[in-house]
């Protein structure tokens, strides 16, 4: 009975030492629900707009991040956001930070060259290689921030996923498709690719030459060859202040020559027109074998050369089993042959000598 009792007590004592501490200011499942909410807040935030951001290297890893000014701006602007926080909305930017810092959900990073590139008047304003910052505290000056969590797809993302494979299936088919299917797609490629070439082709021309004549460097579509802009940024026509010192006379001398001189080099190697005829037929006959091309004619194809294999294979055996019977067996044959020709020959001129004696006799 003693012993029983005993446990019964242990097993209160054990009951009351795991129920929660009433006590306490912050209880767990309270505790959860702000680390929940902060997440919540972190992703809101990075899925805004608003908030300037860019892409770099980290430690071999491609992260988002953005810098310190941006982030206190982007909260004065936008007080609402803080609403996600429920009783810690009142906080200030600065330890709203150090919270999502505390919580694994940024990191403070640096940027790796931090001395002036030759021509350039001040450091980037948004470097491309990155590194950890040693104090994990919130800064405004000259600060960058990583995220560190994965961002949510959007629901476009997940079906472009499911919509590749179809377009790869689509692009194998490719020689499958009626006639007129190929064209349109052919004419359409070929027109992106000619709009891609010219856009380029124009762009260089016009920044070389407003570089040599007036020495300002001018990019239209700066950021259409950029692997880090976003689809608007990617198309922004307007190009970017030019912060950098203005070139030299004898640089924007040096260039206009080499320019000069690669024109003269193309024209002194452009082809003639016979050859560029012969350029475009050669082409025009690759694109007319593709464009033609279809199964059943590629199946015609495969019986027609089935057939001339078999006539082939039949030929070489033929030629094997003479060449394994050898030349005494079929100089008999010929022999023969010969032999039944010439008997036959002297068959019919004696038939011939016996009906002249009979005539001769008959006369007597």
């Amino acid at each position: 009975m003693k012993k029983s009792s005993g446990g019964a007590a242990e097993k209160k004592r054990v009951r009351r030492s795991s129920a929660p501490d009433l006590t306490s200011d912050a209880p767990p499942r309270k505790q959860a629900a702000k680390k929940d909410v902060f997440q919540v807040f972190a992703g809101k935030v990075r899925d805004h707009k608003d908030l300037v951001s860019r892409w770099a290297v980290l430690q071999e890893a491609r992260v988002e991040y953005f810098r310190g000014k941006d982030f206190a701006s982007f909260l004065k602007n936008h007080p609402e956001v803080k609403d996600i926080l429920e009783s810690d909305r009142n906080l200030e930017t600065e330890d709203i930070a150090n919270i999502l810092l505390a919580k694994n959900l940024l990191v403070r990073c640096d940027r790796v060259v931090k001395t002036v590139r030759p021509g350039k008047k001040k450091l980037s304003t948004w470097p491309a290689h990155l590194e950890i910052f040693p104090e994990q505290i919130f800064s405004e000056n000259d600060a960058f921030f990583a995220w560190t969590f994965a961002k949510r797809h959007p629901l476009w993302q997940t079906l472009l996923s499911f919509f590749w494979p179809v377009l790869t299936l689509a692009i194998c088919l490719f020689p499958v498709y009626p006639h007129r299917c190929k064209l349109l797609i052919l004419y359409s490629c070929a027109g992106i690719l000619f709009l891609i070439l010219s856009l380029l082709l124009i762009r260089g021309a016009i920044f070389g030459a407003l570089y040599i004549f007036l020495g300002k460097r001018v990019w239209f579509f700066p950021n259409i060859l950029a692997e880090e802009a976003t689809l608007g940024e990617l198309f922004r026509f307007w190009p970017k202040k030019d912060e950098e010192e203005r070139p030299k006379w004898t640089t924007r001398i040096f260039y206009a020559v080499v320019a000069v001189l690669f024109i003269l080099l193309l024209r002194h190697h452009a082809p003639d027109e016979a050859a560029r005829a012969r350029y475009q037929k050669r082409v025009s006959n690759i694109i007319d074998d593709v464009l033609e091309w279809s199964p059943s004619l590629a199946l015609s194809g495969m019986m027609d050369k089935q057939q001339n294999v078999s006539n082939a294979t039949g030929s070489s055996d033929a030629a094997s089993q003479a060449s394994q019977t050898g030349p005494e067996d079929a100089a008999p044959a010929d022999g023969s042959e010969t032999f039944t020709e010439q008997y036959d020959t002297e068959e019919v001129m004696d038939n011939i000598e016996d009906a002249g004696e009979e005539d001769k006799q008959h006369h007597d």
